[in-house]
């Protein structure tokens, strides 16, 4: 880091704390040239992300798009907005982990799928009534069965190993 006084390229970490709500770093420097001491601020270039729409449009990722589908599709059900944001806040988490700067908007729908079907199958498949767009009755019936099958398989697989 460059001292601000003498221009010297070398300094030295005096004292370093980091600041949450910023998400930035505050470090302390002394010069070991002039020996001043200077503060410098840190913070992570966050890549935005963007999400890629079925019809080719991009627009920037907005978590609070999520937020609302998943609190939509969790009316009248036992699921707080304290267990939505912690699933807002993990589909987020494997977004930006992929580093990647572009993601579908069905990759960001099969997520929701993921954290709606481990916090409550009535809200799971609301979602998946609006998300998968249904043809007829029939298409829902069997995925509204397959989804049965599933979460039986799921209760008996736990019940096993409770045993």
């Amino acid at each position: 880091m460059k001292c601000i006084f003498c221009g010297n390229l070398d300094s030295k970490v005096v004292d370093s704390r980091t600041n949450d709500a910023t998400n930035s770093t505050r470090r302390r420097r002394e010069c070991t040239s002039c020996s001043k001491r200077f503060t410098s601020y840190e913070t992570v270039e966050v890549i935005p992300l963007l999400v890629v729409k079925k019809d080719g449009r991009r627009e920037a990722f907005n978590k609070h798009k999520v937020k609302a589908g998943m609190v939509k599709s969790s009316e009248k059900r036992p699921i707080s907005i304290a267990q939505i944001d912690e699933a807002v806040e993990e589909i987020e988490k494997k977004l930006t982990s992929t580093l990647d700067q572009e993601i579908t908007s069905q990759r960001i729908g099969e997520l929701i799928l993921e954290q709606l079907k481990r916090l409550d199958a009535i809200a799971y498949v609301r979602f998946s009534a609006v998300y998968k767009h249904f043809s007829d009755i029939t298409s829902f019936l069997d995925y509204i069965k397959k989804l049965e099958a599933e979460l039986s398989t799921t209760k008996k697989k736990a019940q096993q190993l409770s045993i």
